[in-house]
């Protein structure tokens, strides 16, 4: 009988998403006639740029012909997509990325756990709370962490409370800390992170040799000036952090699976002799080996992202995303509820009515309203008697959700 990862025993009950599915699930068999509106897992529901479509259509062509036949593609990502990424999200916006510190893959939630492949067992890891799940739980599975105590927090992760008080945006850790995950905009709270915020954590990246991992899957809901699209904007940042993207939320590739990691070649990790050693090499080589990339069809569409077309079918996305998080925000807000983020991101971060529990709300929306939101608990202690409402649906059924839901209120 083969051994199993003894650390995947230490996680505790489901993934939150896939327990919303039960949940769901289990209602909709129950009341097979009741239309339930989803406004809970941050799927897109919206199709995708017509440039994306006709770029991938072309690419299919491509594919029916031997003289323009692809097979094996580079795994670190085609040079069209990569220069194009480099050029317009970087380099435009005064970030100094080259085109080959860019990783396409299929997903920035998989690269945020793929990324511990790279990194030592002895790292003091800090996570903000509330937290995207997949951060904590990648470590737990990797065994970087100790058991769960009783509010669901592991032994040896440095939580870093995110609340009303503070804006969503954690003080810098008390202890020294060797790695951090931050999400700007956050995913769930909506919160962002001002210039200034973001470059007082590179600072202290520096000061204590950190290394952050920037999770920016959501920048392209960045509409203030104020808040950097990238943690690259911010001076030294190219020696204390990684970044994740993805095509997901900007343009709609839920379903089809692209995204991309940015390794700069001036970040350094050390080994356990203290051996200093260039995290790009590691990266460049987990990349290669585990992965074989992303079809040359989807990169095909990605790239349209960046054409002239491509960019105003995008924004017209994004708007209709930061529209319904706008509704959401303005009707629970009038509803007497208190309603944070919704503004650069498509996430509203909702009080509970009365301290409910976060779990009690959501089951009482679902039975009685047939909507869908997330339980605050499900992203960590701090996230209690909080749910988060996702904007991305069809403005018709944002508008019924919202109604349902007041009316309940």
């Amino acid at each position: 009988m083969a051994y199993v990862n003894d650390n995947y025993l230490k996680l505790k009950a489901g993934y939150l998403f896939p327990e919303i599915g039960r949940r769901v699930s289990a209602f909709a068999s129950a009341n097979p006639t009741a239309k339930v509106i989803r406004m809970g897992i941050g799927d897109v529901t919206e199709p995708l740029p017509g440039a994306c479509i006709a770029a991938m259509h072309k690419a299919v062509d491509e594919m029916a012909n031997r003289a323009t036949f692809k097979g094996y593609g580079p795994e670190q990502g085609y040079d069209f997509l990569r220069e194009a990424i480099a050029k317009n999200d970087y380099q435009a916006k005064g970030a100094n990325v080259t085109a080959d510190e860019i990783f396409v893959s299929d997903g920035s939630k998989c690269d945020c756990a793929n990324v511990l492949d790279i990194l030592g067992a002895k790292n003091v890891v800090a996570v903000t709370d509330p937290v995207y799940p997949v951060y904590v739980d990648t470590n737990v599975m990797a065994g970087h962490t100790g058991d769960a105590d009783a509010k669901g927090e592991y032994k040896g992760l440095v939580y870093l409370r995110a609340d009303a008080a503070n804006g969503f945006v954690p003080k810098l850790p008390q202890d020294k800390v060797d790695v951090i995950y931050l999400c700007s905009p956050n995913n769930p709270t909506g919160a962002t992170m001002t210039r200034d915020q973001l470059a007082m954590w590179v600072r202290y990246a520096q000061e204590q040799q950190a290394l952050i991992l920037f999770d920016a899957a959501y920048e392209a809901f960045i509409t203030d000036p104020a808040v950097p699209h990238s943690i690259y904007e911010i001076p030294g940042a190219r020696e204390v952090a990684i970044e994740f993207r993805s095509f997901s939320k900007t343009a709609g590739f839920t379903g089809t699976r692209c995204a991309f990691t940015v390794v700069p070649k001036d970040l350094m990790g050390k080994t356990e002799s203290g051996e200093t050693v260039d995290l790009y090499r590691l990266w460049n080589r987990r990349h290669t080996t585990k992965f074989n990339g992303v079809s040359y069809i989807i990169q095909r569409g990605a790239e349209a992202v960046y054409s002239a077309e491509g960019q105003t079918q995008v924004k017209a996305l994004i708007t209709h995303y930061l529209t319904n998080a706008t509704l959401i925000r303005d009707a629970l807000t009038k509803a007497g509820l208190k309603v944070f983020g919704g503004v650069n991101a498509p996430y509203a971060w909702v009080e509970t009515p009365n301290k409910t529990p976060s779990w009690d709300f959501f089951d009482t929306l679902l039975n009685e309203t047939h909507v869908v939101c997330t339980p605050g608990a499900g992203f960590g202690s701090a996230g209690e008697g909080y749910v988060r409402f996702s904007a991305f649906n069809s403005r018709a059924n944002v508008d019924e959700a919202m109604q349902r839901v007041t009316a309940k209120l």
